[in-house]
């Protein structure tokens, strides 16, 4: 595989998620910054022959299996565009791409040539978003008609730094993850989202850190989201603290406390009449990003779409770029408005 973008993402990538898939090797890494390589060289280990400041001169020096795509939002298109002509299967990082036109492009251009294209939504991988979806999907509560989720922590990176620049910096950047994971949840697809989203002058970003969000599914389902990057006080884990309805009881989650560590997660049940239940969770395989990439390996493999593949994620990118047209417009946007997939 070859590493594309050495910044922070792309160094967790290749420093601590390609070591825990061992059938994934690294043939290289490329970033047009060569800082960026040497700090691969430097703290990574990674070969100075091996690194390359051109995408071409990677592809044509490693010819690699597959490509992971890990640069700022910008490059996503370009770089697997150019992979996937490359005959390259492509794990690609979160969001997508742009825009949906620009997405759909990608996924058509893999399909066309028989290749994986998956995007990287690494909080699907965790053991307790996989137990709540189970217990959406088994049925033994009922069916679901509420989700709130609740999202707070505090800036990541200083003023002017990362995230921070962003027009949309909570719903580009950090939302998306929770935005798929409702969709993982219900197994169903958003119809309508009508957002609030602000900026304190004091806040230091460029774009709103805070938003508050109502989603429907259908006439018969409405999710809550509330998020902000301006915590002060205690902070939610970072998929979140989730609640939700049920006709017959309710349940409580949350899910991943830090990069590598599932030892948060829990999920809790109420049923009338019944004591409290805490839920045991699957011990599964691995999680977070090399949970993604040992999906990714699979489905190269076996030939077989994976889960959060390009095609499926349209939806889930179709759902942040509506929340970002409702909270830039002021007004309930369809999802459909954004274009079909």
């Amino acid at each position: 595989m070859l590493a594309v973008g050495l910044g922070e993402c792309g160094r967790h990538w290749v420093g601590g998620m390609l070591p825990q898939v061992p059938e994934v090797q690294l043939a290289g890494c490329v970033d047009v910054d060569p800082a960026a390589l040497d700090v691969a060289v430097e703290r990574l280990g990674v070969p100075a022959g091996r690194c390359f400041t051109s995408l071409a001169a990677a592809l044509a020096a490693t010819a690699p299996d597959a490509v992971l795509v890990a640069t700022t939002l910008p490059g996503h298109v370009p770089v697997a565009r150019a992979a996937l002509e490359s005959g390259c299967h492509i794990l690609l990082e979160k969001p997508f791409a742009p825009s949906l036109a620009e997405a759909q492009e990608l996924v058509a251009l893999a399909e066309r040539r028989g290749l994986v294209l998956m995007v990287s939504q690494n909080y699907r991988f965790f053991p307790a978003a996989r137990a709540a979806a189970d217990l959406v999907r088994g049925g033994t509560l009922g069916a679901p008609h509420e989700v709130q989720v609740d999202f707070r922590h505090g800036a990541t990176a200083p003023p002017g730094v990362g995230h921070r620049r962003l027009a949309q910096p909570l719903l580009l950047d950090m939302a998306i993850h929770h935005l798929d994971l409702l969709r993982l949840l219900l197994g169903r697809e958003a119809t309508r989202v009508s957002c609030e989203a602000w900026n304190p002058r004091w806040s230091g970003f460029a774009g709103p850190p805070a938003a508050v969000s109502a989603i429907r599914f259908g006439d018969d389902l409405l999710a809550s989201y509330r998020g902000s990057w301006l915590g002060r006080g205690p902070h939610t884990q970072w998929a979140g603290e989730w609640r939700i309805g049920f006709e017959a009881g309710e349940a409580w989650w949350t899910s991943r406390r830090s990069m590598h560590d599932a030892g948060g997660d829990r999920l809790v049940v109420w049923r009338p009449g019944c004591d409290v239940e805490e839920l045991e969770l699957p011990a599964e395989g691995p999680i977070d990003r090399a949970g993604c990439l040992a999906a990714f390996a699979a489905a190269v493999r076996t030939g077989a779409r994976p889960e959060s593949s390009g095609r499926d994620n349209l939806a889930s990118l179709a759902l942040s770029l509506a929340t970002v047209e409702s909270a830039t417009r002021g007004v309930p946007v369809a999802i459909d408005e954004v274009g079909s997939w």
